[in-house]
């Protein structure tokens, strides 16, 4: 005989998350669906870990914003090397030096570091939607020059801290696809850095997590990273120093009504 599913009585709160709370049990284990559901989420995780970055479909997004990218690789030679040596990820390969070097960059305000991480299909999904918002607000509220983005892969986050310091940049902003979570595949991190060079320590660094429409959505992410780069720039810092103060409606205004709110 087929053994019934016990519903447990909280069920009706999972509408409001996608954690995996009140699966019910089928005798001593868990429903046959919600362990389908868990194998297909672990293998959408670990597909999302090795599947390669669309560096092509990147460069032309960005290049659809007006922006004229570059595109630069780490030390790892390879994902398989990327995953093993973390230490690799952190660094720009040679050819990738010498050719930021060459630019001789005049100094701007902000450099953008697009990087595959842990989830190129974060990358894909979220990066170019959150740029295109903040620029947005960059360009209302005017005084912000940046560099060329750069794409960046077999890429982590302190790789930004080198190419901003070769851009010389005042301050650094790293996208980057977030290891995946079993119900959140393309989770983007956003991090930046005031003074950017090789070496910085995670205290020097500002994060914002979980960006994608599920989690923090990009217009919304957008704002709060303006608000933060205002502050940054201000007080000229980042990092464990600098405090999200900022007022949570500027999470929601439109561009022209979050110059009000910030006083531009």
């Amino acid at each position: 005989m087929k053994p019934p599913i016990t519903d447990q009585p909280w069920a009706s709160l999972r509408r409001y998350t996608a954690a995996r709370i009140a699966l019910g049990r089928a005798g001593a284990s868990v429903p046959t669906a919600a362990h389908l559901a868990f194998q297909q989420a672990h293998a959408e995780a670990r597909d999302a870990v090795h599947m390669p970055l669309d560096v092509d479909a990147l460069l032309a997004g960005l290049r659809a914003l007006g922006e004229v990218p570059l595109q630069v690789h780490s030390r790892a030679p390879d994902r398989a090397t990327y995953l093993q040596r973390p230490d690799l990820g952190r660094r720009l390969d040679d050819a990738s030096t010498a050719m930021l070097t060459a630019l001789q960059a005049a100094e701007t305000d902000l450099a953008f570091v697009l990087a595959d991480g842990l989830s190129a299909l974060a990358l894909q999904r979220q990066a170019l939607p959150l740029l295109t918002a903040l620029r947005e607000r960059l360009l209302l509220e005017g005084g912000w020059a940046w560099a060329p983005p750069v794409v960046a892969t077999q890429a982590r986050v302190a790789i930004g801290d080198e190419v901003g310091a070769l851009l010389n940049a005042r301050c650094v902003v790293v996208l980057i696809g977030e290891r995946p979570g079993l119900s959140a595949p393309d989770s983007l991190g956003v991090y930046f850095s005031w003074a950017p060079r090789a070496g910085l320590v995670d205290a020097q660094r500002n994060c914002l997590s979980n960006v994608r429409p599920e989690g923090l959505p990009p217009a919304m992410a957008a704002a709060k990273l303006h608000a933060l780069l205002r502050d940054a720039r201000t007080r000229q810092l980042s990092g464990v120093a600098l405090k999200d103060e900022q007022d949570d409606r500027a999470l929601s205004a439109e561009p022209s009504s979050l110059m009000r709110l910030l006083g531009g």
